[in-house]
């Protein structure tokens, strides 16, 4: 099989991205995140600030650690990162994005709850826009995107895993949104999210019960595709996955990957200020601020 250039691997990456950009302003998105005009070609290591990306020079595969300490908490600054390196690993065509953790005990924790606790309404519209970017930026990727789950994954940190198309995870952990334990109403866009990976039935129980599953249960929904001993175990697992979309053509691979998830975003992109509003709404109800005070109280006891 011929080798590719470097410059038509960047002129084919350039290609997809103006496809998702095309995609996202029809739909009347409100301000699109993927405007980069320079990137920084991606080889061996690139650290930043919280992210470290990593590319294997044979695979091509770039892996995404989250790497803010202590338990990869969402905040602002977390997720800015988080979206600039997705886009620089699709734009410089990396063969597949593996989502993992620097902290072999917490995936992501989720959410920073803090942003949540008596909010300024304006902070917190921002708060919310940008967890809506990073999951559209993960959900609509257009290369093969795996989550190496080698830590907790509750709330967020199981949207972002729902996100990729595959997902592997350690033994003893768990994983699941249980927001209805501090008082949140998830978004539709989230539900869809895990509706997409395990069966409406199995979803509807499980957020209604604020139910976290441990990773064998998780094996048994579909929540995860497959167990892995250790982390390089799961990596190498991702890693396979990925491989098995080597022959397939990388721009009609993208085209129907975003037309099989182009449901589970109609909502969100046709009234992404109506889903912000709702949020924020809701967020500011006394309901919801009793709710988390109570939680972010059981918190500190348990530690």
């Amino acid at each position: 099989m011929p080798c590719r250039s470097v410059r038509d691997c960047c002129s084919k990456s350039k290609v997809i991205i103006m496809l998702r950009n095309r995609l996202l302003d029809t739909a009347g998105r409100m301000t699109p995140i993927f405007q980069r005009q320079a990137h920084r070609p991606l080889s061996g290591i690139t650290k930043s600030k919280l992210t470290t990306v990593e590319v294997d020079d044979k695979s091509g595969i770039a892996t995404l650690s989250m790497n803010f300490p202590p338990v990869n908490t969402l905040t602002m600054e977390l997720m800015h990162d988080m979206i600039d390196s997705i886009n620089e690993i699709e734009c410089n065509k990396s063969r597949g994005l593996i989502l993992t953790s620097s902290n072999d005990k917490v995936f992501s924790a989720g959410l920073d709850l803090k942003e949540l606790l008596n909010p300024e309404r304006k902070r917190l519209e921002e708060f919310w826009t940008l967890f809506q970017d990073l999951w559209l930026a993960l959900h609509l990727c257009g290369i093969p995107t795996a989550a190496a789950v080698n830590g907790h994954a509750p709330a967020a940190g199981c949207v972002l895993a729902t996100a990729c198309e595959y997902r592997t995870m350690l033994p003893n952990l768990f994983i699941g949104i249980h927001a209805t334990r501090f008082s949140f109403v998830i978004s539709k866009w989230m539900m869809l999210s895990y509706q997409s990976v395990i069966p409406r039935r199995v979803v509807e129980r499980a957020l209604n019960q604020g139910k976290l599953f441990r990773t064998e249960e998780a094996l048994d929904v579909g929540l995860v595709d497959e167990v892995a001993c250790n982390k390089q175990e799961a990596l190498d697992k991702c890693a396979t996955f990925i491989a098995t979309f080597d022959k397939a053509n990388p721009v009609a691979r993208t085209l129907t990957k975003r037309m099989c998830r182009e449901p589970d975003v109609r909502d969100l992109l046709n009234d992404r200020a109506g889903d912000l509003r709702d949020c924020v709404d809701y967020v500011t109800t006394p309901l919801f601020q009793e709710g988390l005070c109570a939680h972010l109280e059981g918190l500190k006891k348990s530690k």
